[in-house]
């Protein structure tokens, strides 16, 4: 690509006048191919950029940032529309695709072209980003401490074509590259197990998410997101997107809540005794966030004769075409119907 194509592409034609509409945000994660796919694809974000920032070099090739002198990080610049999606919701998904205690790198790419770093645009965002920081900290997740950097946005300087959107059009290349790296590994042994805290989920649920999964409550039926949901596709727990339910599974129940006649993944369902309101149910929980689901009814079809009862507002859908990009590919394969009169 020449270089005036880089330089035209450099500022996307929507950024340039934003008029308020659109903001951004730029992080340094380690590898940038890495660090698009979380964000792409967000109800909110317009667009997801590799690039280099940070450096003192001017219009860096990958080349030069990989040999080290440009001073450049690998980055993703974000631009977003922030009454879609939160600062806050992009620190949140930022700092759960990274080992923030590496001053050394990322997993298997070493050196300071892969630091870690978050590039502030105003003043706000250095607040925001500040005090996710601090929380972090005070969590007690991670053993040593927090060297992920906090500075000012300088000069963003677009990568090569060929950089953009790599794990679609590399995708066997990426996914081998991203399996050997270890930062799978390491993500899902630190944050397996995530529920973050009270304040912290009001900020990131709907009033009607928190008080579904935090506080047992129930949604309307035939007025919910999924109960007539076609679509091919998984459902996973709203809070920490633990798989929980496919669309193979799913059927009409006529109850006007969405219906599976089994779990995805049989060990993140956790069934209580629920008592309330006079009776005696089944309830249904997720294992690692603790999310109240709804309940299971031994009134299903056949062969099981279960019905699993759930709310929508408990549970997030990732269509089959976009699962590979959200890291649930492995379940592709699982969703050949079953026979059943599915919705």
């Amino acid at each position: 690509m020449e270089k005036e194509d880089i330089d035209k592409r450099q500022i996307p034609v929507y950024s340039i006048n934003m008029n308020n509409k659109y903001e951004k945000a730029t992080f340094a994660g380690g590898c940038f191919w890495c660090m698009e796919p979380p964000f792409d694809g967000l109800e909110g974000v317009v667009d997801v950029v590799a690039g280099y920032t940070g450096g003192h070099t001017k219009d860096p090739s990958y080349e030069e940032v990989c040999d080290g002198d440009t001073g450049h990080a690998e980055a993703v610049q974000i631009t977003y529309e922030p009454l879609k999606i939160s600062y806050e919701r992009l620190l949140d998904i930022f700092w759960r695709q990274i080992d923030p205690t590496d001053a050394g790198g990322q997993f298997v790419d070493r050196g300071a072209q892969y630091r870690t770093a978050i590039f502030y645009h105003t003043e706000k965002q250095k607040t925001l980003a500040e005090k996710s920081k601090l929380e972090l900290e005070k969590s007690g997740r991670f053993s040593k401490p927090v060297v992920a950097e906090i500075l000012p946005a300088t000069e963003f300087y677009m990568a090569e074509d060929y950089h953009q959107d790599y794990y679609r059009k590399e995708a066997l290349r990426y996914k081998s590259y991203r399996r050997h790296s270890g930062r799978d590994q390491y993500l899902e042994q630190m944050w397996q197990n995530y529920k973050p805290d009270p304040g912290e989920l009001r900020k990131i649920l709907s009033p009607l998410q928190y008080k579904v999964t935090q506080e047992n409550g129930t949604e309307r039926p035939f007025d919910n997101e999924y109960w007539d949901n076609k679509r091919e596709g998984i459902y996973v727990d709203i809070v920490s997107g633990e798989p929980l339910f496919s669309s193979r599974d799913k059927f009409d129940s006529g109850t006007g809540w969405p219906s599976f006649t089994r779990p995805l993944e049989p060990e993140n369902i956790v069934e209580k005794k629920d008592r309330s309101h006079f009776m005696v149910r089944t309830e249904v929980r997720s294992r690692h966030a603790g999310s109240h689901l709804g309940h299971v009814f031994p009134d299903g079809p056949e062969p099981a004769g279960l019905r699993y009862c759930i709310n929508s507002a408990a549970i997030r859908f990732i269509p089959r075409e976009e699962m590979e990009k959200e890291g649930y590919g492995a379940y592709k394969d699982l969703l050949i119907p079953q026979g059943l009169d599915r919705i």
